[in-house]
């Protein structure tokens, strides 16, 4: 049996779509393995789907000071020795690695181990902990075909993995999941895996507004919800949503979302009006700007720089995307997304 070892850690977005291709992976008689950090967040999304999984040492390195910057990398140093016992054990024929520092160390130690390594970069740009891995990399797959062309030859376009399961959400389920008893059109707002403190103060300044046309659904992030507006008809708040976000996602009729890749190629996939509210460059290094900006020029979002979000923006934003729905779905039919999980699986199986 052929056997492939699956690493990403740190956000939730570095985990769906390895979770993505498991499926297939199965399918195509692979035994699979992850290595994660200890405790991250990918442990409990890849314990819960039953695959054998692999904590290891895991330090974050900076671009700003920081007191950590002194002791994290002993921490990558002995997160690299443990990924390289478990190559030793787990005898992988390839890795696949998504993305987070915890992938620095197992794509190195896959490295020495002569094992190939497909790298999958989902922004524009990449991320520091892919910068360092991707001189190791033996293909790299591209989200955006702007990506593509910082690379060799190693480089395919491929799309991100989309989960089968967001395919066939059940609209009735999710209402009543959410307690809507009415026709009105759907509202769904996603602020990340770690919510968005901004998204959410904006959500609330206008929600009895937005209640007047909307059911609204309102992903907050871990404490992060409002007990004020826990009973309020036709608002649903949740901390996070695993098992009924197909659902969900099938109710919904637009969607305001940050704009880390995996989420807007979700929204592109399940062809959703959205807006988009990338991170700022002041909490981030601006990928989420940059993907912004490429879902604008295809006119598959509309976008509200962090800076200018307010109020009266965002109702701007939400009356402009109702006026404009089918423009936006006709422009995300068009997409030429490939079936990024046959591609990516493909590309995995010619090297072993």
């Amino acid at each position: 049996m052929k056997k492939i070892i699956l690493t990403g850690g740190g956000t939730a977005g570095h985990v769906t779509p390895n979770i993505a291709i498991i499926p297939k992976l199965k399918e195509l008689g692979y035994e699979i393995s992850y290595i994660g950090t200890y405790n991250g967040i990918e442990r409990k999304l890849i314990e819960d789907i039953g695959i054998p999984y692999y904590g290891i040492s895991s330090g974050k390195l900076r671009r700003y000071f920081d007191l950590k910057n002194f002791t994290d990398p002993f921490r990558i140093i002995k997160g690299y020795g443990e990924a390289k016992r478990l190559m030793k054990k787990l005898q992988p024929d390839v890795v696949f690695s998504k993305g987070g520092f915890v992938t620095v160390p197992v794509v190195f130690a896959a490295s020495s181990k002569k094992v190939p390594v497909v790298i999958h970069e989902s922004d524009m740009t990449p991320g520091l902990a892919n910068k360092l891995a991707l001189p190791k990399a033996t293909k790299i797959c591209c989200n955006f075909p702007e990506t593509k062309d910082l690379f060799d030859e190693k480089a395919t376009v491929t799309g991100t993995p989309i989960r089968e399961e967001l395919y066939n959400g059940n609209k009735e389920k999710a209402k009543e999941f959410c307690g809507f008893t009415d026709e009105k059109p759907t509202l769904l707002i996603v602020g990340g895996s770690t919510g968005s403190v901004k998204v959410n103060e904006a959500i609330w300044s206008c929600l009895d507004k937005l209640l007047e046309t909307f059911n609204v659904v309102h992903i907050c992030g871990s404490e992060k919800t409002n007990p004020d507006l826990n009973n309020k008809k036709g608002y649903a708040q949740f901390e996070y949503i695993k098992e009924e976000l197909p659902d969900v996602f099938a109710l919904a009729d637009m969607v305001i979302s940050r704009a880390g890749a995996n989420a807007i190629c979700e929204l592109l996939a399940l062809k959703k009006p959205n807006i988009l509210i990338p991170l700022s460059r002041a909490a981030s290094r601006g990928d989420q700007i940059l993907n912004a900006k490429s879902f604008k020029k295809s006119n598959y979002s509309y976008v509200i720089e962090e800076e200018e979000l307010s109020k009266d923006t965002l109702l701007k934003a939400i009356d402009y995307v109702v006026s404009h729905k089918d423009e936006y779905i006709e422009a995300m039919s068009k997409s030429k997304g490939s079936n990024a999980i046959d591609t990516i699986t493909e590309i995995i199986d010619s090297l072993t």
